[in-house]
């Protein structure tokens, strides 16, 4: 039977993108495939409780019923092989399914994709992760997504580079998908200025139209 470790699951606002307001059921896995220097997700393993689909599914349900489940982490879809058993559950108990994901592991998105309803893609810039990305493998994620409801996300700072914005640009346009800026946060704060986010919006929305600012909203509200 598969299982997987999952770090937290509570009710909460979507404070992140186009549905920012949306009440929904969070379940935090654990585990990532990458390592993003800004990251201050606690997904440790050591702190996680194991689920079943069916322990899953129940303790869900104690939630109340239609809910949209965001599907975060970490990276969820390291986690593939229990969600091909989960995910058939939760749409029998009429759940919506949103999954918030990096976008870079189009292999185990092909396996679950009729089964989920929302993608939420977040392109990994290189100035902001400290990571080189894989981008192909980005448009082979996008090119399976495009199946269902999905927008990409991108986290910005002052280091983010010509080049990376043609990048981005290439992959929405290719795809005719919703781009969402998010200015990167220290605490409570951004990590750039008003007037640079504006920069930046006007560098993206001068080549591409369906773009939106939209920073962290749930860290203003302060709630999870």
């Amino acid at each position: 039977m598969s299982k997987a470790n999952v770090r937290e699951i509570f009710l909460s606002i979507q404070g992140e993108g186009p549905y920012v307001g949306e009440r929904q059921l969070f379940i935090r896995f654990c585990g990532c495939n990458l390592k993003c220097k800004y990251c201050d997700t606690d997904f440790d393993v050591g702190k996680s409780e194991q689920y079943s689909p069916e322990e899953l599914i129940n303790k869900i349900n104690s939630f109340g019923n239609d809910m949209v489940l965001s599907l975060t982490g970490g990276e969820p879809l390291l986690s593939v092989e229990f969600l091909k058993d989960f995910l058939p559950l939760a749409k029998l108990n009429r759940h919506k399914i949103y999954l918030e994901t990096n976008g870079t592991l189009p292999n185990q998105l092909e396996r679950i994709i009729n089964l989920v309803d929302i993608v939420s893609a977040d392109i990994k810039l290189p100035s902001s992760t400290g990571m080189d990305v894989d981008f192909s493998a980005v448009d082979k994620f996008l090119n399976i997504s495009k199946r269902k409801k999905t927008f990409v996300k991108v986290v910005f700072n002052s280091e983010i580079t010509e080049a990376e914005i043609e990048k981005v640009i290439e992959l929405v346009s290719k795809y005719n998908v919703e781009l969402i800026l998010q200015p990167q946060m220290k605490a409570e704060s951004f990590a750039v200025t008003t007037e640079y986010c504006e920069l930046v919006f006007d560098k993206f929305v001068s080549k591409y139209k369906k773009v939106r600012l939209i920073p962290q909203m749930h860290k203003f509200l302060n709630v999870r």
